[in-house]
């Protein structure tokens, strides 16, 4: 005879089998068969819990999703309660601030005011700078120039957010694919770019380094420098042009371009708050090594930019760099 224990091993067995689409489900008794509408009763009750189970756990995803909704639209109720309330305080100091200038037209206003005269009459001889305009903005106005390269910096990160393929199939899937809409080996561009490439890139290092000599800078320079990868990888694609700039080298051109250039200064902030006296010499005026820190500024601020303009439009065109 079997035992009681064998009984209930095979139970449970044709229950799961019952329940995994294996087996019909018959209960098994040691004595005789169970009715047909039994079996069926059975069989209907099992359906409705699995039934009843399924709808627990679907509104249990449900009530998952809702949650985070529910909290996103309090966060974004209040998101704009503080927008809000920020632009009001904003806008009332503006308006608070243009109360306090002086009336247009006033016979008493400054016609000529005391930091142009310094500006022009002592430019040349306080920062060694020739072109005065370069001398002002990277000496006397060097800490808002530092903010605008940073606006640069931080907009070239927030296009990569929201640009930057991640690696996997769908990056090398752009790059395979990235000039399927541009012309392809086109023969005319790639002789002129072949003659204009080089003269840009030579131009743009021209105006970097004269920046300080004659109008230029390092934010012209860099844009025309920006431009000539530009024209290179448009003519010869982004495999060519990755042989001497692709992703490490920008990083790696960009962060220290940025840091030096913080570094510099840093040091004419420190010495000028502390009224102590620039001991970096400034050379002959008129010379290429000239004007202090403002030479090694414009190359720091050509790099800046020239990478920034490159990182937009490869971005742009195929999500990488």
């Amino acid at each position: 005879m079997k035992k009681r224990s064998d009984y209930r091993s095979t139970f449970y067995s044709r229950i799961e089998n019952f329940v995994n689409g294996r087996d019909e489900f018959l209960l098994y008794r040691p004595q005789g068969d169970l009715e047909a509408k039994q079996l069926e009763s059975l069989e209907e009750e099992l359906t409705e819990a699995a039934d009843l189970l399924e709808k627990k756990e679907a509104q249990q995803r449900v009530q998952d999703m809702t949650e985070p909704l529910d909290f996103l639209k309090k966060f974004h109720k209040l998101y704009g309660m503080i927008a809000a309330i920020i632009c009001a305080m904003l806008m009332l100091l503006l308006l608070v601030t243009v109360s306090w200038l002086p009336p247009f037209g006033h016979p008493d206003n400054p016609a000529d005011n005391e930091v142009i005269k310094r500006y022009i009459e002592n430019g040349q001889q306080e920062t060694g700078a020739v072109n005065i305009v370069t001398g002002l903005i990277l000496n006397y106005r060097g800490f808002d120039t530092m903010g605008e390269t940073h606006v640069l910096f931080i907009a070239a990160s927030c296009v990569m957010i929201l640009l930057l393929i991640a690696e996997g199939e769908e990056k090398k899937s752009s790059y395979a694919f990235d000039r399927y809409m541009e012309p392809k080996n086109d023969i005319i561009i790639q002789k002129v770019a072949n003659f204009l490439v080089p003269v840009v890139f030579v131009f743009g290092i021209y105006v970097i380094l004269n920046g300080h000599l004659s109008p230029g800078g390092g934010f012209s320079g860099g844009a025309i420098l920006g431009a000539g990868m530009i024209l290179h990888v448009s003519a010869f694609g982004f495999k060519k042009t990755e042989k001497f700039f692709n992703e490490h080298v920008y990083k790696v051109a960009k962060v220290s371009a940025l840091c030096f250039y913080v570094s510099c200064l840093s040091y004419y902030f420190y010495m000028g708050a502390h009224g102590l006296d620039n001991h970096i010499p400034l050379g002959t005026p008129g010379n290429i090594i000239s004007s202090g820190l403002i030479l090694l500024i414009n190359i720091f601020v050509g790099t800046e930019v020239a990478c920034t303009m490159y990182a937009f439009y490869a971005l742009f065109r195929k999500g990488g760099l």
